[in-house]
């Protein structure tokens, strides 16, 4: 039980990094209030095509790793609550 805790420490721990590393490097996705008084809105190829490029994968990975840690977070206290 002593070798689960500590492998989950260090996967929670590399995660964690893992995650504050690509919340870091992602840059701002909306304009703003300004977008919503003008009423820019941008349907073009590049929009729907969002999820294909550098950004969209960032965002799909800080997605999954964030769910990875609240599984991990639930793992560790349940486990250490034993």
């Amino acid at each position: 039980m002593q070798v689960l805790k500590i492998l989950l420490t260090v996967i929670y721990f590399i995660v964690c990094f893992a995650i504050i590393v690509l919340a870091m490097m992602q840059s701002k996705e909306d304009a703003g209030l300004s977008s919503t008084i003008t009423g820019s809105s941008s349907n073009n190829f590049f929009e729907k095509n969002k999820g294909n490029t550098r950004e969209g994968k960032q965002k799909k990975w800080t997605i999954i790793l964030g769910i990875v840690l609240v599984i991990l977070c639930i793992g560790l206290g349940t486990i250490y609550m034993l």
